[in-house]
């Protein structure tokens, strides 16, 4: 048995209830193949491989909060701070009822490299809760982030972790985290990021994943002789990344036709209307069907996914595995030729061996998370 195929049969031993974390371990396992066979004695003398896969410390803490009714609630808080070797923890909080310590370890895995890849002295880490922000009121949002940094905030600092917004955690959760932090600690320091500019942020952060993706698609598809004028896109999503991805690609001459949430996507033939988007999710808080009831022409798919909508690009934002093997096969049956990814790993492994046989057989394009993320760092 090789080193690499040893260790990831010891994760699987340890770890067997955390298939995420293991699914993104096997990708990362089998694509350093190469290298370690290469140096197998080396590496398994310092056992080089097991150290990189286990995170080096994981908390796990409970959030009790009151909610508007005046009931105690309560909650499972997260932070897996996975490697720094090179620099401080840094990666996001997601707020979402699906969040586990198998996803947190996975997108702590993944953001090892992507920020490692920038350049910057910069580890990786995530965390979380199964806290649903959606539906809530802004003071139960509030009571929630203020008891969830109350326990946080021990193993964070500017110079240790510094963690900020995912799925569920935008501008407001930020905004709470920080003024309990700051109280807390009575410290004004730079440990959250996708902080208001009145209190530290930085000019474009929000815009800047969904951009960037855009940036470097657009140089991808530059340099295989083609552009992104006049071509369809299909974006999963409709939080950050996914607005200021449709935004971008528009002003770059791309017709952007679609945006989704947990419910179902919405499809506009006419190329979505980006300021209704901007209503419903920024000022509104609402959900993206109500965009096909606004919107003439529009479709809403209620529990559908936008992968079988003919397209020149996809463009997927919204979670992880959101686009598997039957997928993909659709995407590109339907002409698509290029998928570049704004989500973390979004596409499992049978659909990225479908982008490889696509390409194998023919014109394919293919951006994992991995390398789009340093673009926008």
């Amino acid at each position: 048995m090789s080193y690499v195929e040893e260790v990831y049969q010891n994760l699987v031993a340890k770890h067997p209830y955390e298939p995420e974390f293991l699914e993104a371990a096997k990708r990362v396992l089998d694509s350093l193949e190469p290298i370690v066979s290469a140096n197998e004695e080396l590496y398994r003398k310092n056992t080089l491989l097991e150290r990189l896969v286990e995170p080096e410390r994981i908390i796990t803490f409970r959030v009790p909060w009151v909610d508007d009714n005046g009931k105690q609630q309560l909650n499972l808080g997260y932070r897996v701070q996975f490697n720094s070797a090179i620099g401080p923890y840094k990666g996001g909080l997601r707020f979402h009822p699906t969040v586990n310590q198998s996803i947190l370890k996975f997108l702590g895995f993944e953001q090892i490299f992507k920020n490692s890849l920038t350049g910057l002295p910069i580890g990786g880490g995530k965390g979380g809760s199964d806290f649903d922000p959606k539906g809530k009121s802004d003071a139960e949002v509030m009571r929630f982030c203020q008891s969830f940094m109350t326990e946080l905030y021990k193993y964070i600092g500017k110079d240790e972790d510094v963690p900020a917004g995912d799925i569920g955690v935008g501008g407001r959760e930020i905004g709470y985290l920080y003024g309990q932090y700051k109280r807390i600690t009575n410290l004004y320091e730079g440990v959250l990021t996708g902080k208001g500019l009145s209190f530290g942020g930085s000019l474009a952060r929000t815009e800047a994943t969904g951009y960037g993706l855009v940036y470097i698609t657009n140089e991808m598809v530059k340099g295989a002789g083609k552009s992104l004028e006049g071509k369809t896109v299909v974006i999963s999503g409709s939080g950050n990344v996914a607005q200021y991805a449709c935004q971008k690609a528009q002003q770059l001459g791309a017709k952007v036709v679609t945006v989704s949430d947990s419910n179902g996507y919405v499809y506009d033939p006419e190329g979505i209307k980006l300021d209704i988007v901007f209503d419903i999710k920024q000022a509104h808080r609402g959900r993206i069907k109500e965009y096909a009831e606004r919107v003439p022409g529009a479709e809403y798919h209620e529990g559908e996914r936008p992968w079988g909508v003919p397209c020149d690009i996809a463009l997927p934002c919204a979670t992880q595995n959101e686009i598997n093997g039957e997928d993909a096969k659709k995407l590109i049956a339907n002409g698509c030729w290029c998928v570049a990814e704004g989500a973390n790993m979004p596409s499992d492994e049978d659909a990225i061996n479908a982008y490889e046989k696509a390409r194998e057989n023919g014109f394919f394009l293919y951006m994992p998370a991995k390398a789009v993320s340093p673009h926008w760092r």
